[in-house]
């Protein structure tokens, strides 16, 4: 069970709280990894939101995982009987038609549309979003679908591409009237493969993570990498969060990688490396 300092969290009524939410997902971001470095003091802007919480996601791939996300089913800690962290006991976004569990209309968003973030533009929100991986790509059919529900949506264009992001969101928002509710989404890619991001020491290729292993795979490097590329992101977000810091903020994974467990290497395939993530919740 978290501690009782971890429920604080969930202890309102979400409908009485501060109107903006932000939701950032970390691509790939591996429990450990994220563990490490909120307890090493790395990732201080990140860590400030809210207690760490080691989470399932719904899915092993990005597009599994966000489809899911967009229906409400957030990364659960399923020890826990606290709403929100376990969305099995009450979601935060929940769909008109997806259950009658009466937590969720007490404590939760209530919503009506296909998706939440068509429930939160029927609600009065300007919703905006960005993602950095393939599975965003609004030229591509699949891509489409997670962008469609959006008001204002960008692909970047690559999966390293971070601080162009953040100057859209900025821009985006610096286009709102105070007064109008938002709902930012944003898709980190940096801490997918191939780990890397800009003005990194390394090379980005060739990676040091691929799919059925090869002479170049190696978990130490992986976990070097991932890591330094979750520091640099904590960096980049600060101005964001800081926007943010009278708002709802979720920050996960969608998902893991696998660095050799069993012989398995990145996502894709289900297994507890893939499927355990981190969860930070502030409502």
């Amino acid at each position: 069970m978290p501690s009782s300092a971890s429920l604080r969290i969930i202890q309102f009524n979400f409908n009485a709280v501060a109107k903006n939410i932000l939701f950032i997902t970390l691509d790939s971001c591996r429990f450990d990894t994220f563990k490490k470095a909120f307890d090493g003091g790395s990732i201080p802007n990140i860590a400030s939101i809210a207690p760490l919480h080691k989470a399932f996601s719904p899915s092993y791939f990005t597009y599994g995982s966000h489809a899911a996300f967009w229906m409400g089913f957030t990364p659960g800690v399923v020890d826990c009987e606290s709403p929100f962290l376990n969305p099995k006991v009450a979601k935060l976004f929940r769909l008109s038609y997806s259950g009658s569990a009466k937590k969720d209309v007490d404590q939760g968003l209530y919503l009506r549309g296909k998706n939440i973030i068509e429930g939160l533009h029927h609600s009065g929100y300007t919703t905006i979003g960005t993602g950095a991986v393939e599975w965003f790509n609004t030229s591509s059919a699949s891509g489409s679908v997670l962008a469609e529900p959006f008001d204002h949506f960008w692909f970047s264009g690559n999966t390293w591409n971070l601080q162009s992001q953040l100057s859209w969101i900025d821009e985006c928002l610096s286009e709102l009237p105070e007064e109008r509710p938002r709902f930012v989404f944003l898709n980190v890619g940096e801490t997918h493969v191939p780990y890397w991001h800009a003005g990194a020491s390394w090379e980005c290729w060739p990676s040091p993570c691929v799919p059925f292993g090869d002479e170049h795979c190696s978990a130490e490097e992986s976990a070097r990498r991932q890591r330094a590329c979750l520091e640099w992101v904590d960096h980049q977000l600060a101005p964001l969060l800081d926007r943010f810091r009278e708002g709802t903020v979720l920050i996960c994974a969608d998902h893991g990688d696998c660095w050799g467990e069993d012989g398995l290497w990145e996502h894709g395939i289900s297994h507890p490396a893939t499927l355990t993530v981190p969860l930070l919740l502030r409502v």
